[in-house]
This record gives structure tokens, C-alpha cells and sequence, in this order.
């Protein structure tokens, strides 16, 4: 039976690779993904569960309800500055078992909550911030995937890892609609709400949003105690760490990241809501797991694409894509009493969606080969102990800046969904956040083209 802290992992020499690291890094990237989507669905629980709210009784104004789906963004990505590093602190598979456990508390205290319609909106307020827990997994994660493969299958593991993460999004808004519309746990989930729909009276068991994720949350717990790694090597102090804040290129990816992962967040968390205020005659909740779904698609695609283009060309082109996206979206929109065109949004939403995957992956393509060539430049000419010891100070730094560009991306899940309800709030439209997104994705391309992606760029990637 293999060990749980791994004392030799040299993933980068073919054959250890081969006769035995492959194997390793796979199992805990196949624990890593479900735990991760389950982190996925209790962050975004409120992009759903807020849209139904009024239907349970309880009765907020439109921008207390961006509040409830902006927050667990806010939240989540405040702890994953600290998550991003405690990976190399505690060990992967600790760190991974616990920060999996901890999502009962906000899947319970969301099921007990949203029982009753008389719960306080500061206790719901509180109830999303502990959501972000989810949010904040995702650094840990990927810091902890990216140590177990090599250069030339990052790409693809953490596009993997994120990817199939990332689908967790989708899950909670496919599957939660589903779940609090049937007694799924009798009598012990408690009394169902009652509500007023096509002249007849329905019953909704919100309460199953947040009840129906606790079995799965603690089998993906035991699964990683259990099943999980720690390496050795992977150990550092939050000292050691602490060094990316002096490198130029750990800040610039993370700009690059509020513009693909925050979009992607974002966008999960508003869409429900805007497509509510803007076409009061759909349904949302039946189209608002497709965005996602098709983002978290095509991350692996991304990384994918990138491993074999170089991902400072498929970013560029990305961000290109996404500001055409928004603008075939504020085309859609309601304007001047025409009705707009909700087929148009919603497929012009798609798009956007999908190329915040592919940027995602992209971007997270760049991290190790931009850290491991910039160590192994300082390195040049200095000796094999030099250079062996690069690859391990690149190794450290990139899982550091995965995490840390994840948790500064991550805001961009708070200031979306915040900037819809802000706009509607003050202007009754949506379109000058839109437009403050499309000089945001103009900036992204700049910063990409210059650094990155052009003839002669400092660091080609």
C-alpha cells in the first residue's frame, strides 16, 4: 500500500513517471474532481436558491437578491488568498479531507434556514458568506493538482481538475430546481412552503437545496483522507511563498484571471437574476445551467488547445471573443420598449460563457511555464544543483500563484453580479455594467499582447 506523504516525487523524470507517478497523480486528480464539484455547488447554491425565494414566502427587493448571490463570491474569494497557501503548509490530502468537511456547514445551515420563510435577511446574508467556503477549495485544489504532473500535462490536469470542478456550477442549478420540489427526505426534511402558481396552489421544498449535498459531501471527505497524497517536496512555509507577491507576472495573470475564471463565476451567479429583470416571461432556472455547463466544458479544451498552441495566443484570441460576446449580448437586451430577443441573449451568453472556459484553461496553462521559465533563466549556467533546485522553486511558486490569481479571479463572482443589480438599481438597465466589462476585456487583451502573445514579449508562454 503506498504511503500518504509521498518522501520522492520527481514528476518531471519519464521514469518515475512512467513506472509509478502517473498512476499516483491520476487517483488523487480522480479524488480531487468530485470534491471539488461539490465545492462548486455550495458556492453557487444562492445563484439558484435566490430566485426562489419569494416563491418560499420570503420577500426581498431585486438588489437584496443580487446581495445573497454576490456574496459567497466576496467571501470565497477572500479566503482563498489564505487557502492558496496552506496546501504546502498542511499537505494536500489533509488540507483537501477538511476543507471538504467544512462545506456541512453552510449545506446544513442552509437547509434549516430556508425552512422557514421568518428567517432574518442578516442570517441569510451570514448563510452566504459561509458559502464561500466552496469558493475558497478551488485555490487549495489547484495548488494541489499542479504539484502531482508534470510541465507537459498541467495543462490538461488542471484544466481537467477546474473543468469537471467547474460543472459543479451547472449541477446545483440543473439539480436544485429538481430536488426542492418533491419531499425527497419525507417527514425529516421538514414542512414544504406553499406558494400560488396557474391559479393552484404548489408546494416547494427549498429547505433540499442545501439538505440534498450532505451525504455527498461527506463520502468525497473520507474519499480524499483516505484515497489522497501529500508530497513531501510539495512542503513549504508561507515565507517561502510569500515570495510571489514580489513577481511582476504573478499580478499581471492575476488581472488576466479576473477576466476569464471572475467572468465565468460572475456570470453563474447573476445570470438567473438578470434573466428574471430583463425577460419577466421565462423561466430561468431552465436555461441558467447551460452557461455554465458549457464553460466548464471547455476548460479542459482550453488547457488542451494550450498545451499545444501556447497559451498566451489562445488567451488573446479569448478575450477578442468575449468582448464580441457582450456586445452581441447589450444587442439583445430590452431597449427603447422593444422587447429584445431572449433567444439572442441567451445564445450570446453561451458563447461568452464557453470562452471564459477556454480562457480559464488557458491562463492556467501560462502560470508554470511562465514561473518555470523565469526560475530556470535565473538559474542558467549555475550548475544541475541549480537547476534541479529551479524546478522545485518553480514547482512551489506556480502552485502558489494558481491559487493566489484564483482568489483575486475570484472577486470578479462578487463585482458581476453586484454590478448588474448596482446598474438596474440606478439606470433600470444592465448595459453600463456591460460596457465596463467590454474596457475591462480591452485591457485584458493589451496586458496579454504585450507580455505575452507579441513578437519579441518578455516572456513568450
Amino acid at each position: 500500500m503506498t504511503s500518504t506523504v509521498l518522501t520522492r516525487w520527481e514528476p518531471e523524470n519519464a521514469t518515475f513517471w512512467r513506472d509509478r507517478g502517473e498512476r499516483i497523480a491520476y487517483r488523487n486528480l480522480w479524488i480531487s474532481i468530485p470534491a471539488l464539484m461539490l465545492a462548486f455547488v455550495v458556492w453557487m447554491l444562492w445563484s439558484v436558491v435566490a430566485v426562489n425565494l419569494d416563491r418560499a414566502g420570503f420577500q426581498f427587493t431585486k438588489n437584496q437578491l443580487f446581495w445573497l448571490t454576490a456574496l459567497p463570491a466576496l467571501s470565497g474569494a477572500t479566503l482563498r488568498i489564505f487557502y492558496s497557501f496552506l496546501v504546502p503548509v498542511f499537505g494536500g490530502r489533509r488540507f483537501t479531507a477538511i476543507s471538504t468537511a467544512l462545506l456541512l456547514i453552510p449545506a446544513l445551515g442552509m437547509g434549516f434556514a430556508l425552512r422557514d420563510p421568518s428567517t432574518s435577511y442578516p442570517t441569510l446574508l451570514i448563510l452566504a458568506l459561509l458559502c464561500g467556503l466552496g469558493g475558497a477549495n478551488f485555490s487549495s485544489s489547484m495548488a494541489n493538482i499542479s504539484f502531482f504532473f508534470p510541465k507537459a500535462k498541467k495543462g490538461l490536469a488542471t484544466g481537467l481538475n477546474a473543468g469537471i470542478g467547474n460543472l459543479g456550477v451547472s449541477v446545483v442549478q440543473f439539480v436544485t430546481p429538481l430536488v426542492v420540489s418533491v419531499a425527497v427526505f419525507g417527514a425529516l426534511g421538514g414542512e414544504p412552503q406553499s406558494y400560488q402558481a396557474n391559479g393552484a396552489a404548489q408546494s416547494l421544498w427549498l429547505q433540499n437545496a442545501g439538505f440534498i449535498w450532505v451525504p455527498f459531501i461527506v463520502v468525497a471527505a473520507l474519499a480524499a483522507w483516505f484515497g489522497m497524497n501529500d508530497i513531501a517536496d510539495a512542503r513549504a512555509s508561507f515565507a517561502e511563498q510569500a515570495v510571489i507577491f514580489q513577481r511582476k507576472h504573478n499580478w499581471l495573470m492575476c488581472w488576466l484571471y479576473i477576466g476569464t475564471f471572475g467572468s465565468f463565476i460572475g456570470f453563474s451567479a447573476g445570470l438567473a437574476l438578470l434573466t428574471k429583470s430583463q425577460f419577466p416571461g421565462i423561466n430561468p432556472t431552465a436555461y441558467a445551467f447551460l452557461g455554465p455547463l458549457v464553460g466548464a466544458l471547455t476548460r479542459p479544451v482550453g488547457g488542451w488547445i494550450s498545451d499545444k498552441l501556447g497559451g498566451a495566443r489562445v488567451t488573446l484570441w479569448t478575450f477578442v471573443g468575449m468582448i464580441g460576446a457582450v456586445c452581441a449580448v447589450l444587442a439583445a437586451l430590452p431597449h427603447d420598449g422593444q422587447a429584445g430577443s431572449f433567444q439572442a441573449f441567451l445564445i450570446a451568453f453561451i458563447v461568452l460563457f464557453a470562452l471564459t472556459g477556454v480562457g480559464n484553461g488557458s491562463t492556467f496553462r501560462m502560470i508554470p511555464v511562465i514561473f518555470l521559465t523565469e526560475r530556470q533563466r535565473d538559474a542558467a549556467g549555475k550548475g544541475d544543483a541549480a537547476q534541479k533546485q529551479a524546478l522545485q522553486d518553480a514547482g512551489k511558486e506556480s502552485a502558489a500563484v494558481l491559487g493566489f490569481s484564483g482568489a483575486i479571479g475570484a472577486y470578479g463572482g462578487f463585482f458581476i453580479p453586484k454590478s448588474f443589480g448596482t446598474s438596474l438599481e440606478l439606470t433600470g438597465s444592465p448595459d453600463a455594467a456591460l460596457y465596463c466589462f467590454i474596457a475591462f476585456y480591452l485591457s485584458c487583451v493589451l496586458v496579454t499582447w504585450w507580455y505575452y502573445a507579441r513578437r519579441n514579449a518578455p516572456m513568450p508562454c
